[in-house]
């Protein structure tokens, strides 16, 4: 699965007295979806997912899925403490149709979390979930730091596809960039090398009449494949009016910093997983938009743009405040769960004035 762009890691909505507010999730999650990010996070660290009941997650995991659109890549935050209940929650992510599911490294007995743990953990999931598994690293929160080296080692695991590091450290993501280049794994994409999901080869089947298998360009309209004038490289193929082809992307490295997103770029990333991204998509695409382009100078502008907003809203005052810029830019935010509290007028008017020229 193809991780290269802006994923926001959506929030989770409530009622005033703390329910989950389904019908705001569905608002902001069909929005989103008509916005350039390349998928959406669901159940992230931003979506209070530590604060949610199991049932609660699941409706949350089911709403979501009902909202995006099938051209989103769906990612699923399924990590839980235990490596079993890790994978009942991904096994149930799968069943409602996500992509990819990112499993945040267990730390509650962080002192017990040796290289062997971690590299158990992590390989008893991916052996056995059928969605593509993507690390999670945010040691702001679970004050546990995977170290290189690990990552490494366990990028050599078919079904490990990429990680969200989340430190921000920027020469980290070099190490791991540099460390993981000999994996070599390709990816479905779009003519436009935009990420194929299997929703969008149930909803373009549906609309066409065929069935959800890939059928070679090559072979269609009674050309053997063999024959097809597509380059055998590009691997093309077609279900409907869909053109795909395959992309190399080996090992994926995204991050979680918004305001050293331009630098992560330069140092191998090849995407992000950006809290800020919830309340600013469009400008957060911008600087991945135009380091796409090898425009460095452009990228470096739009991340300026940004860099205090993010780094002071996300990584100091928190998800509250996060949720206080969703609402300003037309997102549901509203509050968030206890023991997070809700902000000052003191702390919305600086919120105000930083995304007073963030407006998307």
């Amino acid at each position: 699965m193809l991780l290269q762009g802006i994923f926001p890691p959506i929030s989770t909505p409530f009622y005033p007295e703390g329910n989950v507010y389904y019908k705001k999730l569905e608002h902001n999650v069909e929005r989103y979806s008509k916005t350039p990010v390349a998928g959406l996070v669901v159940l992230g660290s931003t979506g209070e997912a530590v604060f949610l009941s199991d049932e609660e997650r699941r409706d949350v995991l089911k709403t979501a899925r009902a909202a995006a659109s099938p051209n989103k890549v769906l990612i699923a935050g399924t990590g839980i403490e235990s490596a079993i209940e890790t994978l009942r929650l991904t096994e149930h992510a799968a069943g409602l149709g996500y992509d990819v599911a990112m499993v945040r490294t267990p730390h509650y007995f962080r002192k017990q979390m040796a290289p062997a743990n971690m590299l158990a953990f992590y390989r008893f999931v991916a052996d056995r979930s059928p969605l593509p598994v993507m690390i999670y690293n945010f040691p702001q929160a679970t004050a546990y730091d995977i170290p290189v080296e690990v990552v490494i080692e366990l990028a050599e695991h078919p079904n490990l596809i990429g990680i969200k590091e989340s430190s921000g450290d920027v020469e980290k993501v070099r190490h791991m960039v540099e460390g993981t280049r000999h994996v070599k794994r390709t990816a479905t994409v779009t003519e436009s090398f935009e990420g194929v999901t299997p929703r969008m080869l149930e909803a373009e089947a549906a609309g066409n009449g065929h069935g959800g298998e890939l059928v070679s360009l090559g072979a269609r309209g009674g050309v053997p494949a063999e024959r097809s004038r597509t380059p055998a490289t590009s691997s093309a193929a077609a279900v409907g009016r869909l053109k795909t082809r395959q992309k190399e992307v080996g090992f994926q490295v995204l991050v979680g910093a918004a305001h050293k997103l331009a630098p992560s770029f330069e140092a191998g990333a090849v995407g992000g997983i950006l809290a800020f991204a919830d309340a600013a998509p469009t400008a957060c695409y911008e600087i991945y938009a135009a380091w796409k382009e090898g425009d460095r100078d452009l990228a470096r502008l739009q991340q300026e743009r940004i860099a205090k907003a993010a780094e002071r809203i996300v990584g100091e005052l928190g998800i509250s405040a996060l949720k206080y810029a969703m609402d300003l830019n037309g997102y549901f935010g509203g509050i968030a769960r206890l023991p997070l509290l809700p902000l000052t007028a003191e702390m919305k008017s600086e919120i105000e004035q930083l995304m007073s020229d963030i407006r998307n």
